[in-house]
């Protein structure tokens, strides 16, 4: 869940898939989510609005059958902007091979982005 403060906006959500095949990492499946999530976005505002990227908040939420086992502090040192969060839930999909001796790991990452509210332009509710 987000915690959206009033003098905050949120401006961009992106969702993204990613697998680990072989090695049940779920730290990687959750890496390769987020890095799905980026390649569907973009943010030419910060240009248009002359703001820095330091400006934006970043929350990240990656859902994987075993939270626990994921590194949260690598995944944040992997984001390029912002000031990022990044959080573990329970979810995705774990995919076990017919005789057992394999798993793919499938996790999912939603990439939220919020900037400080500003007085000169606003979103549309």
């Amino acid at each position: 869940m987000t915690d959206t403060s009033p003098q905050e906006q949120r401006v961009i959500i992106e969702m993204g898939m990613g697998n680990d095949l072989h090695g049940m990492d779920y730290t990687k499946a959750c890496a390769r989510a987020i890095e799905d999530a980026f390649r569907h976005s973009s943010l030419p505002l910060f240009g248009a609005l002359k703001l820095s990227h330091d400006a934006m908040r970043v929350q990240v939420t990656v859902a994987v059958q075993d939270p626990d086992q994921v590194d949260v502090t690598s995944l944040i040192a992997k984001l390029p902007r912002g000031r990022a969060d990044v959080t573990a839930v329970f979810g995705g999909l774990n995919v076990v091979s017919e005789n057992g001796s394999d798993t793919i790991v499938i996790a999912q990452a939603s990439v939220e982005a919020f900037l400080p509210v500003q007085t000169d332009w606003k979103l549309k509710a």
